[in-house]
């Protein structure tokens, strides 16, 4: 064989490797996501092994598609504000302000100029919903972007302040009533996937989007990796920490709606565990709890876990406060791995300043990996 013809094998060769490393990096998962992926088809097929009768019938596992939306929806909402090193306490108290609201507009509506009237209203009612979602977003905004408040104790402050008045507003009540336009999304199946199911999965990728792809993401990533670098680079601190306390209230709106569509019914009191649930499962699906980096996809990846486990217990007919025992464990073995990769990278690598860990980190994060 002659050296043309070897140096066009060669040549062939590396493009042939080129063009296979190119299509193994548009299809690898992020890190995180991919370790939710294994703890997902491990929890799954586990229950499975246990109780196939109960566990696998087909209303068991539609139930987990409509049960998962409404909490995932709120971790996508704590995820964004961990993302910027804040917390965001009082998004479930947000998602039932949303859905008293829609609920008291509606029956207003319907008593005053009748149920028909209501119902060709349902569009401006549920877009009401969702913009006191994002109203109420913008009040943590400028308490933590304007007034300077520590996010852990302005949420928690607007918490209590939201449930107070939720509570004032229905008198401590449950109140009835909802557009049927909801009511039938929350029954709604395609292929036999709940629509609700499909709503959260359209809201992800949309999240996805505005993080990994937007300007303001990419803000938001290094406003929470590194606040010092992020103002030296003109970012404003202001600007982005308001955005995402509107989006995390919009979030929340968004699952207020979900509640409603579930049962046409709201309170002040709803969901009242969720508040930790939704950290749970923004730190399972890789968010570092500092800020800098988190990954939508591994938030719903937490969410139908937890979902399993919580589906997978009723099977086995075990309680409430073992499924509580089982979030704590999973929480912590993951804080503990995650622990254990930190140290081992950082013993590999020790010498590297704050700006180089900053960007590096806000790039990892775009890849859904820690340091």
């Amino acid at each position: 064989m002659s050296g043309n013809d070897l140096n066009g094998l060669r040549d062939a060769n590396q493009k042939l490797d080129a063009g296979f490393a190119g299509i193994v990096s548009r299809i690898q998962v992020p890190r995180g996501a991919g370790r939710m992926v294994l703890l997902l088809v491990i929890t799954f097929a586990f229950f499975a092994i246990m109780n196939p009768r109960v566990f696998l019938n087909p209303v068991n596992l539609q139930n987990i598609g409509v049960a998962a939306p409404e909490i995932g929806l709120i971790g996508l909402a704590m995820m964004l504000a961990m993302l910027t090193g804040g917390i965001d306490l009082s998004i479930v108290a947000i998602a039932n302000v949303s859905a008293i609201t829609v609920s008291s507009l509606y029956t207003a509506i319907s008593v005053g100029a009748g149920a028909q009237t209501a119902e060709s209203l349902s569009g401006l009612i549920i877009l009401a919903g969702v913009v006191m979602g994002a109203l109420l977003g913008a009040v943590n905004g400028v308490l933590i972007s304007v007034v300077g408040i520590t996010p852990i104790l302005t949420t928690l402050g607007t918490m209590q302040l939201f449930n107070g008045l939720a509570l004032v507003w229905t008198g401590g009540l449950t109140i009835s009533g909802a557009p049927s336009a909801l009511q039938m999304v929350g029954k709604a199946t395609v292929i036999g996937i709940p629509v609700l199911f499909l709503i959260l999965l359209i809201v992800a990728v949309l999240l996805a989007i505005v993080v990994d792809r937007t300007p303001i993401g990419r803000k938001i990533q290094l406003q929470g990796a590194n606040p010092v670098a992020a103002r030296y680079s003109g970012i404003s601190a202001r600007r982005t920490l308001m955005l995402t306390y509107i989006i995390s209230g919009l979030l929340g709106g968004i699952a207020g709606l979900v509640f409603l569509s579930r049962n046409p019914s709201a309170s002040a009191d709803y969901g009242s565990s969720y508040v930790l649930l939704a950290i749970v499962i923004a730190v399972l699906g890789g968010t570092n709890p500092n800020g800098g980096f988190a990954t939508v996809t591994g938030v719903v990846l937490a969410t139908l876990t937890l979902q399993v486990v919580s589906s997978g217990f009723t099977a086995l007919r075990l309680s409430a406060y073992e499924y509580a025992i089982a979030q704590g464990v999973l929480l912590i073995a993951v804080m503990v791995f995650d622990q254990l990769r930190f140290r081992r990278r950082r013993r590999a690598s020790p010498g590297s300043s704050s700006e180089t860990v900053a960007i590096a980190t806000a790039k990892r994060g775009k890849d859904g990996t820690r340091p």
